[in-house]
């Protein structure tokens, strides 16, 4: 696809900064809107499949409900949902348009959900669809108005039907209406999308009806947190990424650019087993919800499956990840469009610890089968086979002995033997102590705190979520001194990086990993430290937009999200973060 092409729907629609974007999501698939009503990302029929809008990266792509007067933007989801309502403020009245996705989701069809409601006054918008399978390389064909006023279209392998605008006009190859509303009235757009014959569509009220029904029952089990809002939002945006039967994919979106025009630019619509697995550990701080039995049955699964050759992540099905390629367009600007990950053929020892983590407290909770004890045991052999060989680690770096693999295994070795059989207990935890001895003598720094790895002397902050994990004792030398260390070296103006991957300041090489912010968090609150504790929680939390996701990295000096979005695992630790806070609170109470 030319460059020209790609960047032709930015004319109408250009491309917004992240935090403003908000996710709607049904757990098949995930819709990224900006603050014009522009939803702009959609892949069809599941979340790594070619986009069907993809204006977000240059691609022809858009369905756009805009206010035709000029405006300003607002918005919020409802309680416990991802259901986004778009308010606008215009010079002569209000209007809000209701996104969704519907529920329950279809395999095979994503069902777009937009309610345009006059709130004071008479109200006209400017609807815009244009649907372009393959990333835009296919444009509609074969649209059609029907006898009932509905509209229908071809797309690549994609069907496509809109109801709710039959005074539409076809433009270009793209259908635009404007719509007015009559003050206090509604109107309902409904956009199918399926590589199946679509069979009758419900009535709006109805799919509003179920949908509005799957959210409460999948988010009226979260109790009272700290910031009890924003750590509901985050159990709803892990659900909402979560496909039925379990895996939950690490972030919705592609090619958004770590750091502008660096090369740093990834696939995430993928299921990372180290994101689940945080998932499912924050899902239980409290009481098990259904996120920790999803992760548990996901790394169950794939352990089971694929034992010694286990990959740090697979597709949403269990297979493989593609291999990477570039596509010829544009991309977000700053970034490059990779589709794939190159990941396959790594092997990341951390995550097999990290296994064995969740797999412990499960076991201890009595919620592990049969098949989850085989499971463990294939993660103690990997681990007992592996642990003095090199991986790529937390961060997916070069082979290294990384100190925290390492001690993420021991974490994991002693949570497995608290609910182990005397003589299997004492197999683990003789092994976690081998592991711990070793890595000592061969990862602590002379000033006593953990360094990198045997040949890189600086600290990195995940050595701070080990001893969280049970590695350690909060006592322990090694884990205060490595928590001062952090603080010290890695810390800027209130947000932690992940380590110094050079001698320049901290936020000239990357952003501040938003994950390490509530690693530390935590990390405080095992010290006791509730002051620090909630510092910084309530610092990291800041770092979003007004829709309240969160990317990867966050640029401080500039205030905005970098990486793709919105990013799982900082969603995971702020809500296990919010829950240790409200406990630690109701016990100094």
């Amino acid at each position: 696809m030319s460059l020209s092409a790609g960047c032709s729907t930015w004319a109408e629609f250009p491309p917004h900064v992240l935090r403003e974007y908000a996710l709607i999501a049904d757990g098949r698939r995930g819709a990224l809107c900006g603050p014009r009503g522009d939803l702009v990302w959609l892949c069809v029929p599941r979340w790594d499949a070619p986009a069907v809008l993809s204006a977000l990266i240059g691609g022809e792509g858009v369905f756009a409900v805009t206010p035709a007067e000029s405006c300003v933007w607002g918005g919020y989801y409802e309680p416990g949902t991802l259901i986004w309502r778009h308010r606008w403020t215009t010079p002569t009245t209000r209007v809000e348009c209701r996104d969704a996705l519907a529920l329950p989701a279809d395999e095979h069809r994503a069902i777009v959900l937009r309610r345009i409601e006059a709130i004071e006054h008479d109200v006209t918008v400017r609807v815009v669809l244009d649907v372009g399978a393959e990333f835009g390389q296919c444009r509609m064909r074969e649209v059609r108005r029907e006898d009932n006023g509905v509209w229908s279209a071809r797309s690549g392998g994609i069907r496509v039907r809109l109801h709710g605008a039959p005074g539409a006009r076809i433009e270009s190859g793209r259908l635009t209406a404007e719509i007015t509303v009559p003050a206090g009235r509604r109107h309902d757009l409904v956009l199918e999308l399926s590589e199946h014959e679509l069979p009758a569509a419900p009535r709006p009220d109805v799919l509003w009806r179920e949908t509005e029904g799957g959210w409460r029952t999948a988010t009226q089990a979260i109790g009272q947190q700290v910031s009890n809002r924003d750590a509901r939002h985050a159990y709803t945006v892990l659900h909402g990424l979560t496909t039925p039967g379990g895996g939950m994919v690490a972030a919705a979106t592609l090619g958004l650019p770590e750091r502008a025009e660096q090369g740093r630019n990834y696939d995430y619509r993928y299921v990372w087993l180290r994101d689940q697995i945080y998932a499912g550990l924050a899902a239980a701080v409290d009481q098990p919800l259904p996120l920790f039995d999803d992760a548990v049955g996901v790394v169950v699964a794939r352990l089971l499956e694929h034992g010694p050759d286990l990959a740090p992540a697979y597709r949403v099905d269990g297979t493989p990840l593609p291999e990477e390629s570039v596509l010829d367009l544009p991309g977000y600007p700053g970034g490059t469009v990779v589709v794939g990950n190159w990941i396959n053929a790594q092997f990341q020892l951390d995550t097999v610890g990290e296994i064995l983590q969740i797999l412990g407290m499960a076991a201890g909770l009595g919620r592990l089968d049969t098949d989850g004890h085989k499971a463990m045991e294939l993660a103690v052999g990997i681990i007992e086979e592996r642990w003095t060989k090199p991986d790529a680690g937390i961060w997916e770096l070069d082979k290294a002995w990384w100190t925290h693999s390492r001690l993420a295994c021991v974490a994991g070795l002693t949570t497995a033997a608290a609910s182990a059989p005397p003589t299997r207990a004492g197999r683990l935890t003789s092994l976690a102590e081998g592991i711990l001895a070793e890595t000592t003598r061969m990862c602590l720094h002379p000033t006593g705190r953990w360094q990198r790895s045997p040949d890189q002397t600086a600290v990195d902050a995940a050595l701070v979520l080990p001893p969280v994990r049970g590695a350690l004792p909060a006592g322990d030398e090694r884990t205060i001194r490595t928590l001062r260390a952090v603080e010290q070296d890695l810390l800027a103006d209130g947000y932690v990086y992940r380590f110094a991957p050079s001698d320049r300041p901290l936020g000239e090489d990357e952003g501040a990993f938003l994950l390490c912010g509530f690693m530390m968090a935590l990390a405080h609150w095992q010290q006791g430290h509730h002051v620090d504790a909630n510092r910084f929680f309530e610092r990291t939390r800041a770092a979003c937009g007004p829709p309240g996701l969160y990317a990867e990295e966050y640029d401080v000096q500039q205030r905005q999200l970098r990486g793709n979005l919105p990013e799982a695992f900082v969603h995971a630790l702020l809500l296990e973060t919010a829950q240790r806070l409200q406990a630690g609170s109701a016990q100094r109470r």
